[in-house]
């Protein structure tokens, strides 16, 4: 009988490192396995000279720059990221090698010692960002590929209280960073000297510390500022420089004897199942210790007790939902949530005592204050967390915001929650609701909550409340941070996007009717009719008149309308389709021209170059109309210049972007 073959996972981290044989002696090993401890340094050399490699169908490098900043982040404060687990090579498994992205051409020609079956993301990173000494290609939270080089900002680097991924820069090609639509420098590191004045460190020289030192030195020395600076750098050297030098990652090496169906069944593994324990397994844990149940808060006992998450699923699931808009907080989100509000009284409670400046405890709900909330701190505001949570739901359905699959950043709900449950019931007011509202939809247009949003989270938490209630004139900084420029209606082609989920939400918030049906889209039309974004000039029209997708699949092009308004649409001219609509049919009544045009007109759309079917025309006319309704909902200006926006579009499917910012190896 053949035997079966199941996965044994690291007890801390759960990743894999062994195979059982089932079946056969119990505990008998399939394949053979070491782990080992191995110098980062170390690793990257060994992807730098080819010999570690990649299994060439491993999929290519597509990390964007929040992620960079944040791996880069957790190893200069010596934070776990988790195991490596390589092949020998020259065993009975040969999978074709590749280089990492990046390397030498000469590492093309080197028989591999290793192949990296996991944490390929992870090393590539590294090695372009720490080892490579070339521009990095990256993609921004806005999908905007660009190239960058990254520094460790020293002082904030060093400052305890500062958020240590905002110490983290990435800079342009050129190394300036302009602001004001390029009228502005706001940081200029285009030569060794200026960055040295700046106190910003190239993590391109991370492992060549000596010789940035002694330049350093030189430069220091002959500005007469080296006594000044001397011991900032020395102690940057001590507490971060000399973590990347002594960082060791665990490697789970497999041996060359491993069989095929070991390998392959280990790689699907690690893939799809394999993750670090999250911060609330270490706080359950923790509070364990205690005899506290925190998981049966969250999933319940598995009888009577539902628990919170059930809880959360289940409230305000409309009838024809499968779930509610809460189904996918996370018990970490909810634990973000109950952090705010105890670091936030830590710190008033500092302030009442004196303190300032550094003295004062941040507010935040980041991993790490997450493990240092006490089981009391929990017990206290988790009644405000979860009412808070339950409030955003109403909150968001009043935005025609019904399903998660819509919700424009999951992210953006932990904020809104906190904010929710601080300001209680008065959010129910006009004004107050008008101030949430356009806080919300700056969060959304200014597409500012994609990514590394610990630091916005906990501003937004301290700043929204009191403003909304009109207790400070001062504008959150998530508004005075938000920019929409015109031509970004235009690059919204995808549902990935936040803002193109905003216009959509936009839309049916101000009114817009069915086509066939005249029904506004409240949410029992909108699961009713199987609502959904649909072309208003269709993708077959378009495409036999050699349109681009990338200018008819944009939002200005499409709207929310029911599913068997869009079967009545078809792939006919407008024109045609709109006199169907007027003319009726044996099942479906005539629609009246003015009616049919004041729904039209309730999606911004101008009904006589719908009729004519002027395509430009009407893309033309919608932009500037869809521009009016975000200005109206952010209550901002947009920004109409001539000054392109940093990178290329990158709002593409997966498969493409990854094509796209695949790095030749020989370059």
């Amino acid at each position: 009988m053949a035997s079966k073959v199941r996965q044994v996972s690291e007890p801390e981290t759960g990743q894999p490192i062994a195979l059982i044989a089932e079946g056969t002696q119990a505990g008998i090993m399939s394949s053979a396995f070491q782990t080992n401890k191995i110098a980062l340094s170390d690793l990257l050399r060994a992807c730098h000279e080819g010999k570690i490699q990649l299994p060439d169908f491993q999929r290519s490098w597509v990390w964007d720059e929040d992620r960079i900043k944040s791996l880069i982040a957790s190893i200069s404060r010596a934070f776990p990221v988790g195991a490596l687990m390589t092949l020998e090579t020259s065993g009975t498994v040969n999978f074709k090698p590749r280089p990492v992205e990046g390397a030498p051409i000469a590492a093309q020609s080197v028989v591999p010692d290793e192949l990296l079956l996991d944490g390929q993301q992870r090393m590539t990173s590294l090695y372009q960002v720490t080892l490579r000494n070339q521009v990095v290609r990256t993609v921004t939270p806005k999908k905007k590929r660009v190239n960058r080089w990254f520094y460790i900002d020293i002082q904030k680097a060093l400052d305890p209280e500062a958020d240590r991924e905002e110490a983290i820069v990435g800079v342009p090609e050129d190394r300036i960073v302009r602001d004001n639509f390029g009228k502005d420098i706001v940081l200029d590191l285009s030569s060794r000297e200026k960055e040295f004045d700046a106190l910003m460190y190239p993590l391109s020289m991370v492992f060549d510390w000596n010789t940035w030192q002694m330049q350093f030195v030189g430069h220091a020395t002959k500005n007469g500022t080296f006594a000044e600076a001397w011991p900032i750098i020395s102690r940057f050297h001590t507490e971060i420089i000399e973590n990347f030098a002594k960082y060791q990652v665990p490697v789970i090496a497999l041996d060359k004897s491993t069989s095929k169906e070991a390998v392959c069944l280990v790689f699907e593994k690690v893939n799809t199942g394999g993750k670090p324990l999250d911060a609330f397994e270490l706080v359950t844990a923790m509070y364990a210790a205690d005899g506290y149940e925190l998981r049966k808060d969250w999933y319940g006992d598995g009888k009577d007790m539902p628990g919170r998450h059930h809880k959360f699923t289940t409230h305000l699931k409309l009838a024809d939902a499968e779930k509610g808009i809460l189904s996918e907080v996370g018990n970490t989100d909810f634990l973000q949530v109950v952090s705010l509000f105890h670091t936030r009284e830590r710190r008033r409670q500092a302030e009442a005592e004196g303190k300032q400046g550094k003295e004062l405890p941040q507010v935040t709900g980041n991993r790490q204050a997450l493990l240092n909330l006490s089981l009391d701190a929990y017990k206290k505001f988790q009644g405000s967390a979860e009412r808070g949570f339950l409030t955003a739901a109403k909150f968001l359905h009043t935005l025609h915001i019904y399903r998660v699959f819509d919700l424009p950043y999951q992210s953006q709900l932990i904020p809104l929650a906190a904010i929710l449950a601080e300001i209680g019931d008065a959010w129910e007011h006009e004004t107050v609701r008008s101030r949430l509202t356009q806080w919300y939809w700056n969060g959304v247009f200014g597409e500012l909550y994609g990514s590394a949003v610990d630091t916005r989270i906990a501003k937004d938490f301290m700043e929204v409340p009191d403003w909304a209630l009109g207790r400070s004139s001062a504008e959150p900084t998530t508004i005075r941070d938000t920019i929409f420029r015109a031509d970004r209606l235009r690059t919204m082609r995808m549902r990935l996007s936040a803002a193109y989920k905003g216009v959509n939400a936009l839309l049916m918030q101000e009114g817009a009717r069915d086509f066939r049906s005249g029904q506004k889209f409240d949410h029992t039309v909108f699961f009713g009719e199987n609502v959904d974004i649909h072309h208003i000039f269709p993708r077959a029209w378009c495409e036999a008149r050699k349109i681009k997708p990338d200018i008819y699949d944009s939002i200005i092009n499409k709207t929310p309308l029911a599913y068997r308004t869009n079967r009545v649409i078809g792939g006919d001219a407008p024109s045609i389709y709109l006199n169907r609509l007027e003319n009726g049919s044996a099942d479906r009544p005539a629609i009246h021209r003015d009616n049919l045009d004041a729904s039209l007109s309730s999606h911004l759309i101008a009904p006589a170059l719908l009729r004519s079917d002027q395509f430009e025309s009407f893309m033309a006319d919608r932009q500037a109309r869809l521009l009016a309704l975000i200005e109206k909902a952010t209550g901002k200006s947009s920004y109409r210049g001539d000054v392109a926006e940093e990178g290329t579009d990158a709002e593409r499917d997966d498969d493409s972007m990854e094509a796209e910012l695949t790095i030749p190896v020989a370059e």
